[in-house]
């Protein structure tokens, strides 16, 4: 009798699971899931490379540096580079998701891809004005303050062109926040393909030869070195405002005020 008791009790206790029906719902989970995976990785590497990675390897002396630097970063740099593009792909697809239910809502189907073209233009742009201000300079314009106003000129700019262009009656927050957060991100995106991989490639090649073979690092290495680090620093504080905008897309409905 108390064993029957006892079972009772434990099977009034078991957890009682009901998932939702149909194949929308588990892509979405997949989706946002998959997004929050690869997306720690990316971020975490990228802070990674900031608070610690970089200050490191300036303390090291160059013979362990050579060591070092080329095993680390071909590793890291695999991490870097494909988590992100799959954080941003994934994310896209999500983004999609949502377009395509404020358009349902708005009852107008074609403004899922107005507003998505609309969204990939404005941060194409965004990120070809950004770009110069990331180059290495010497003088004046080596400055931070002349890089980061402008850069956040650009940024603000195109956050707000986005979100007016995206605003209506029907749109949600989720629809502006990530339109915002997810731009930050493809900004990301593009610095770590468009930039610091393609130079750490270069880096990793000629540090290990130098270690290996002795061969001098080419002139233009130091130059290459400076812009990874200003683009790897300007995905470093995008990040900030690109989680904000990420998280309040669910939890901070600050944005459905501005739909018009």
């Amino acid at each position: 009798m108390a064993l029957l008791s006892f079972a009772m009790i434990f099977c009034s206790l078991t957890p009682h699971f009901s998932f939702p029906e149909g194949g929308g719902a588990a892509e979405l989970i997949a989706l946002r899931w998959l997004h929050l995976v690869f997306g720690i990785i990316w971020i975490g590497l990228l802070y990674f490379f900031n608070l610690v990675g970089f200050p490191t390897m300036k303390q090291l002396d160059a013979s362990v540096r050579g060591k070092v630097y080329p095993v680390m970063m071909s590793r890291a740099m695999a991490w870097f580079r494909w988590s992100a593009m799959i954080t941003v792909v994934v994310g896209i697809r999500y983004y999609f998701h949502l377009l395509s239910v404020d358009a349902h809502n708005a009852g107008d189907p074609s403004l899922t891809l107005k507003w998505f073209g609309w969204w990939v233009a404005v941060w194409l742009a965004a990120y070809v004005l950004i770009y110069p201000f990331q180059l290495p300079h010497e003088g004046i314009l080596d400055n931070p303050w002349a890089r980061t106003i402008p850069i956040s000129i650009v940024v603000v700019a195109a956050s707000w062109l986005v979100l007016d262009l995206n605003s209506g009656a029907d749109v949600s927050n989720a629809h502006l926040s990530i339109s915002v957060g997810g731009g930050l991100g493809f900004l990301m995106l593009m610095n770590a393909w468009g930039v610091v991989w393609r130079v750490q490639k270069r880096l990793i090649i000629w540090t290990r030869a130098s270690a290996e073979d002795g061969t001098p690092m080419p002139a233009e290495a130091a130059r290459l070195a400076r812009w990874s680090f200003l683009a790897s620093r300007v995905g470093f504080w995008l990040s900030f405002p690109m989680l904000f905008f990420m998280g309040a897309a669910e939890h901070y409905p600050f944005l459905s005020s501005i739909a018009r």
